[in-house]
């Protein structure tokens, strides 16, 4: 089993690292996802017998790493998914951008259309059918001139399909790596990381938050000059 990096678990939730390139739960690839290795490591840490409850409550893009919360209860379940609905559940990414952007600092409001047959999102008019109003904020940690990068912190509003890809790649700034709405970084690892999340413990009610970084090998060794 692959080990688990889990930065914080008690009897009704638990917080984990996402690896690169695993997804959130089981698709039709049948790869082994995040899910599954959760239930295995709960199962075999207290010695459940019979199936494992484990909510998800929020999804990373499979090419995304970083922090997830799951509900090890359907009453945390419940509890956090209205934290994500009423926007009391807060995420935060690391981004490496093409370009340099306009503002240091600044927030970005678009109508998404996600078109299910491409597993793509576009940003369209206000009032096209079906789409839904993206926004995020962002602040420029630093720009490096001798390779036109740029490193953000950006601070998700509301969740979207492919909402932080889709909105950058927009503005001209598409994510480094990103294969399917990039323009640099063809096959290598694109640069987003959920670096933050913070929620209200769903019994203490008490205020957590949580942090891991993404390991500064490859693109993200840049971080290395950035105090975070």
């Amino acid at each position: 089993m692959k080990k688990l990096n889990i930065i914080y678990e008690d009897n009704h939730i638990i917080v984990v690292e996402k690896p690169v390139n695993i997804p959130s739960q089981g698709d039709k690839t049948g790869d082994i996802d995040m899910l599954t290795l959760i239930k295995q490591h709960i199962k075999e840490k207290y010695n459940k017998p019979g199936d494992v409850y484990l909510g998800l409550v929020h999804r990373l893009d499979r090419p995304v790493g970083g922090i997830m919360v799951f509900a090890k209860t359907s009453k945390a379940a419940a509890r956090l998914s209205e934290q994500v609905r009423v926007k009391d559940f807060k995420k935060k990414y690391l981004v490496i951008v093409d370009g340099k952007m306009d503002n240091e600092i600044g927030s970005l409001e678009d109508y998404l259309l996600k078109n299910e047959r491409l597993n793509m999102s576009k940003v369209v008019k206000e009032g096209t059918k079906n789409a839904k109003l993206a926004k995020l904020d962002y602040e420029v940690l630093k720009y490096y001139e001798e390779i036109n990068l740029s490193v953000l912190k950006v601070n998700l509003h509301t969740g979207r399909h492919h909402q932080i890809r889709v909105q950058l790649s927009h503005e001209g700034h598409s994510i480094y790596g990103d294969q399917k709405y990039g323009t640099r970084g063809r096959g290598k690892q694109i640069c987003l990381w959920a670096y933050e999340i913070a929620i209200i413990h769903p019994t203490t009610k008490e205020t957590m938050k949580f942090n891991v970084l993404p390991e500064k090998i490859g693109s993200w060794k840049i971080l290395e000059d950035i105090n975070l």
